[in-house]
């Protein structure tokens, strides 16, 4: 996933409603009317906030029979998810390579106080 769509995905993320959304959406595939039933707003503003997640890549709509269904895409939040792992794994190595300079300066000056 390149970062224009990192970006993208990000951002639709940064929505309450939409996280939600795509939580719900773990669940199984369901239609506008399905996943706008428990939110105070119209079909029409579940449906912008559909559309910013389509725009994201995350979900898709698809035609079966008379329902439009609409579906996470796991591929989309793997992605994300890799994306980032990448960074918490650099951020844990700097970590533990702080913890051991520490333990190194605490274990050199418990050394000098008992001399």
């Amino acid at each position: 996933m390149d970062d224009d769509h990192l970006s993208r995905a990000f951002a639709a993320l940064s929505d309450p409603t939409r996280r939600d959304l795509v939580s719900r959406l773990t669940l199984g595939d369901a239609t506008v009317g399905e996943l706008a039933a428990p939110y105070d707003m119209s079909l029409q503003a579940v449906s912008k906030h559909l559309a910013v997640l389509e725009a994201a890549g995350l979900v898709t709509r698809r035609r079966d029979a008379q329902r439009r269904p609409v579906h996470l895409e796991a591929d989309a939040l793997a992605d994300l998810t890799t994306w980032i792992d990448r960074h918490r794994l650099a951020v844990e190595a700097r970590m533990s390579r702080l913890d051991a300079v520490l333990d190194e300066l605490s274990s050199t000056a418990s050394e000098e106080s008992t001399s």
